[in-house]
């Protein structure tokens, strides 16, 4: 080699730098592109055969909701899928039926709909932040297994997830959000508000569960403190529920039990920690 190519090789080598990665972010993200590789499958056969998608995500606050949403769209056709993230209702949105807003955005033949939220705000933020009254929630708990049985009978195919973590981890990631100045953005006085009312979001939680998990919509509930894990096993539910062109071995798609859990299961869960949790205040007292 001459003095010049080593000149080269040296002046290259300075422009490197050595990165490290974990084998387990490279095993995640050889998932992720397989996953969305299925996603592109599905797209196009839901499109052939004229189906109409609906996605809820729901959680509490840095829940990660949008994080799951990025990677299920990142290489999807924009075309033929929508993402709607509503703000909060308008002068003339609060005089309409409750529903009629979110009605616009439903699904059309050949279409997906993702939702950032859903209309299950009045089941959550709203109650516990006085957004509502007490009878406006309990309208509503009362009328949503009717308003989703209706638009399922109009052949919309819905999946409605809600993304679950600790609260220990709620509290690190919204630390995370004060200090990183990409993420401060998303910090908002009803997130400030989160941790101080974790309990009665719990209570809405589990009222929510209870009114709205039947068998024609059923909840899946994400445990989210890993947000990797949880990616990859939200995309699984989806492509797991639609039998479509192209798929592959259902053993590739097989969900994380211990982080992919059915609404029921979650609803028994958490009446054993409330019931815990009562006994150990009575003993207190």
């Amino acid at each position: 080699m001459g003095k010049k190519d080593k000149e080269k090789s040296l002046k290259k080598r300075k422009n490197r730098v050595a990165v490290w990665r974990k084998i387990e972010t490279i095993e995640y993200e050889e998932e992720l592109k397989k996953l969305q590789v299925e996603l592109l499958k599905l797209q196009t056969y839901v499109k052939e055969k004229g189906l109409k998608v609906l996605i809820l995500f729901e959680g509490r606050d840095a829940a990660g909701k949008g994080g799951v949403i990025r990677r299920i769209t990142e290489h999807i056709n924009p075309r033929g899928l929508r993402v709607v993230a509503l703000e909060k209702p308008n002068d003339v949105e609060v005089t309409q039926w409750y529903f009629q807003r979110y009605v616009t955005h439903l699904p059309s033949a050949g279409e997906m709909v993702i939702m950032d939220r859903s209309w299950y705000n009045r089941a959550g933020v709203e109650p516990v932040m006085n957004f509502c009254t007490q009878q406006q929630h309990l309208d509503f708990l009362e009328k949503v297994p009717k308003f989703e049985n209706m638009i399922i009978s109009e052949g919309i195919i819905l999946f409605k997830f809600y993304l679950s973590i600790t609260k220990d981890e709620q509290s690190r990631r919204f630390e995370s959000r004060k200090t990183d100045p990409l993420k401060q953005h998303k910090l908002s006085p009803v997130d400030q508000l989160a941790q101080k009312f974790w309990d009665k979001y719990t209570v809405a939680k589990f009222s929510m569960l209870m009114a709205s998990h039947n068998r024609s919509a059923p909840w899946m509930v994400i445990k989210a403190n890993n947000k990797k894990k949880a990616r990859i096993n939200a995309i699984k539910s989806i492509l797991n529920r639609i039998e479509y062109t192209g798929k592959i071995d259902y053993k590739e798609l097989a969900v994380d039990k211990n982080i992919a859990v059915d609404g029921s299961e979650e609803i028994m869960m958490m009446e054993r920690e409330m019931s815990l949790s009562f006994t150990a205040e009575r003993e207190g007292e």
